[in-house]
């Protein structure tokens, strides 16, 4: 697999405490429905819906996200998307934004929403060791996961406690707030992709659904998406341009018309 989408070596601390210890989930303790409202980071103008069934350790969830950065030489943008938790369960705000660099990075935001605790991929595993599987992420501006999985303790005891919260990653340098210079600083997460690639872009918290809230019957195991599954390269921006710096390091460069 190509090591330029499978980035799986990230340092702990960089991942927002990763890896959250807890105590071993009691069964059936979070069942219920529950869904999320998301707020938009970093200048993001795109939108999602989150829904989700738990029965036991069983978890149905319904993604539908739109608006977001969508494709760079026909090829689609991935978007990772996790429950983070663990910590005040609240999505952070521009006055998070520790280095005043005009964007809110993952890092940035942990104190407010936690670590990794489950990772919305769109098939196989769903561990916070898949962070930054870019293979398993949503492809394009638009897309759809919807699968059911056996969900771990940690994110089971998160969501009991009312600190688990959905971010979604990946800004479109056309309209992120900072400077093109803080875009494509090495991220946070990964020095080899540019800052603004694995900045939040929306995030919800997750709460108890109220009667009428939920659709209809579960989401079917699987995921439908938008757009081509081909990852030859980390696509940033539609009309944008994509260049590889010295150590495959990506540079995303505005139009001229959108420099911050």
């Amino acid at each position: 697999m190509n090591k330029n989408l499978r980035l799986l070596a990230v340092p702990t601390l960089a991942l927002g405490m990763v890896a959250m210890a807890g105590a071993p989930a009691m069964a059936d303790h979070a069942n219920g429905s529950y869904t999320a409202t998301f707020d938009q980071l970093n200048g993001t103008t795109g939108t999602a819906t989150y829904t989700m069934d738990i029965d036991d350790t069983t978890a149905t969830v319904n993604l539908q996200v739109s608006g977001l950065a969508e494709t760079f030489m026909d090829a689609p943008y991935p978007h990772v998307q996790h429950i983070h938790g663990g910590a005040l369960g609240e999505c952070p705000t521009m006055a998070d934004d520790e280095n005043g660099d005009g964007i809110l990075n993952t890092t940035d935001g942990a104190p407010a929403y936690g670590g990794i605790l489950t990772t919305l991929t769109t098939s196989g595993e769903t561990s916070a060791a898949e962070g930054l599987n870019l293979e398993l992420a949503g492809q394009g501006g638009s897309y759809s996961i919807e699968r059911t999985f056996k969900m771990n303790a940690e994110t089971l005891d998160s969501i009991e406690a009312g600190t688990a919260v959905v971010v979604i990653h990946g800004l479109d340098p056309a309209t992120a707030t900072g400077t093109e210079e803080a875009f494509n600083a090495p991220s946070d997460l990964e020095p080899s992709l540019p800052l603004g690639a694995t900045s939040p872009a929306l995030c919800g918290v997750v709460t108890a659904a109220q009667m009428g809230e939920m659709p209809e019957g579960g989401a079917d195991t699987g995921v439908a998406q938008s757009g081509s599954n081909n990852m030859g390269m980390l696509v940033l921006g539609g009309g944008l341009v994509l260049a590889a710096a010295a150590g495959g390091t990506y540079v995303v460069r505005r139009n001229a018309a959108n420099r911050a």
